[in-house]
């Protein structure tokens, strides 16, 4: 019989040093990848897909997966692809051009990954926070979590969030940009987050301040969920 833990696929892939080494961009941007999925059944999803679609299809199939869907923490170009600092970042476009598969994203981000990336309605699929995304006998849970975007999500799954531009290692997204919200972030790390178990494992979208640490370690070092007074909060963004 295989244990939970061994039947658990999790790949986290550094763009520029696991994959896409030779594409402009990439390294300095420092995006993380996942591929999440059931060893068991041979079937993956892969988080946040951008820069090298090719190489992230083949990382899959040299490790025996069948990639069956893509998930969006956020419609921005360095996570799924499209235009950034006029340079055009593969993404979700190419993924479908070659591994056609449904997108998954919370509803209030879907109207920004189309239009990043050109993709049809049909191809991404809004969901609610809480909403499970089945891969083999693996779940994978979305979690509403707007600030960096008003659709921004994290992904759960055995103990695992895949947090995207959400929660970094050191800090939190940027609230600065298109769409940002410095409130819904505060109300994301000192609420909606506040209830995950220390033991989650965070899985940021960016490789600041390392690849991976857990719950606990992250309340007593990260300054941003020390805050538990908005005002503060919003100071601290704006410095």
């Amino acid at each position: 019989m295989t244990s939970s833990h061994e039947q658990l696929y999790l790949r986290q892939l550094l763009a520029g040093k696991d994959f896409a080494k030779e594409v402009l961009g990439a390294s300095h941007m420092q995006n993380f990848v996942y591929l999440v999925g059931d060893r068991n059944a041979g079937q993956c999803v892969v988080v946040d897909p951008a820069w090298a679609i090719d190489e992230l299809v083949d990382i899959a199939a040299a490790d025996g997966m069948t990639l069956v869907g893509a998930l969006a923490t956020h419609y921005h170009p360095d996570h799924i692809g499209g235009s950034l600092f006029g340079h055009n970042v593969e993404g979700l476009a190419q993924l479908m051009a070659r591994n056609p598969c449904p997108v998954h994203v919370h509803k209030l981000e879907r109207d920004g990954v189309v239009t990043v990336t050109g993709l049809s309605y049909n191809d991404v699929v809004g969901h609610e926070s809480g909403d499970v995304i089945a891969v083999g006998d693996v779940g994978v849970e979305l979690l509403h979590t707007p600030g960096h975007t008003p659709g921004s999500a994290c992904f759960r799954v055995a103990g695992s969030l895949v947090s995207g531009d959400t929660l970094f290692l050191q800090g939190c997204g940027r609230v600065d940009l298109p769409g940002g919200d410095v409130d819904e972030m505060f109300r994301t790390l000192s609420q909606r987050l506040s209830t995950l178990p220390g033991e989650t494992v965070v899985y940021p979208g960016h490789a600041y301040g390392g690849l991976k640490a857990d719950l606990a370690a992250l309340r007593r070092d990260n300054h941003y969920l020390q805050i538990d007074d908005l005002m503060r909060f919003r100071a601290a963004m704006t410095r």
